[in-house]
């Protein structure tokens, strides 16, 4: 394993899985070309992650992804580590993170759309949770958009198991743009280990 050298900021264990997942498909080992990925348990912790990892700490190259809603607490953090001012969603792309829309898993289902991910649960044996929710009168007449991504949210591991699934699945020129433009923004300065 390669010394890290860029430390992957994100908000929780399953847009982890999802770039590991990415990254794979791309042929890439992240943690051997010095690229490590950290959960941080929740948006809210982004200040104290940049601050082990950034100029104050490590002195390690950073990047990240969020969901739009986490957006100002990503801004203020790497601006109090003295990473730039002002910053808009432009400046955080060009430090290297990157913005979901709503989330990841909203990225995800947007891209692959709702048949193919009815197949992937269908795959997993868990077509008829996601028929019981369906029918639920919270979420009966909703979008099936909206209730994929309830039901990514509920039971125990199932957020974070189907983020690797939906990015397995997808056509590698529909990956999400956050996702896609994080990984090659980290591996933009490492030439590829099968290159040669």
């Amino acid at each position: 394993m390669s010394e890290t050298r860029t430390v992957v900021l994100v908000e929780g264990a399953s847009d982890k899985a999802a770039i590991e997942v990415l990254a794979r498909r791309h042929e890439r080992d992240l943690a051997a070309e010095g690229i490590s990925l950290v959960a941080m348990g929740g948006a809210t912790n982004i200040g104290t992650y940049v601050g082990r990892y950034g100029p104050a700490g490590l002195g390690l190259r950073l990047a990240g992804l969020c969901d739009a809603g986490e957006e100002v607490d990503y801004r203020r953090s790497l601006e109090r580590a003295g990473l730039g001012s002002g910053l808009d969603r432009d400046g955080l792309e060009a430090l290297g993170f990157f913005t979901c829309v709503a989330d990841l898993e909203d990225e995800l289902i947007r891209a692959l759309g709702p048949d193919a991910v009815e197949e992937v649960i269908e795959a997993e044996g868990e077509l008829g949770s996601f028929r019981t929710l369906q029918r639920q009168p919270a979420w009966r007449g909703g979008s099936t958009h909206d209730q994929l991504r309830r039901f990514m949210g509920a039971g125990s591991g199932r957020k974070i198991r189907y983020s690797g699934l939906l990015v397995a699945a997808l056509e590698l020129d529909r990956v999400p743009r956050p996702l896609d433009l994080l990984l090659a923004h980290v591996l933009s300065d490492r030439p590829s280990p099968l290159a040669g």
